[in-house]
């Protein structure tokens, strides 16, 4: 246990911010499995909302720190080539 007054503040901040990452994540990953069922069940306008609010969600992630923007790029470029990989083939 810390006795030093700045390193008690640091693991109440660290606490905090460890909460927000979590918070930022979790609802990153209830996102991704929503779009995960619209695809699948072939829902293309469902999954195209769906879609739009994973790539929001994802970039703001890297602008907080929580996920490093070139991670939030790739997975939006992977979730944007799965749709278009469904979709594509039915139109």
């Amino acid at each position: 246990m810390a006795n030093i007054k700045s390193a008690k503040k640091r693991i109440s901040v660290i606490r905090v911010k460890t909460a927000r990452n979590r918070r930022i994540k979790s609802r990153l990953k209830d996102t991704f499995k929503a779009l995960d069922v619209a695809i699948a069940t072939e829902d293309k306008d469902a999954a195209k909302q769906l879609l739009a609010k994973a790539e929001k969600k994802l970039m703001q992630a890297a602008a907080k720190g929580t996920i490093h923007k070139n991670a939030a790029s790739r997975k939006v470029s992977r979730l944007t080539h799965r749709f278009n990989t469904v979709f594509a083939e039915k139109s």
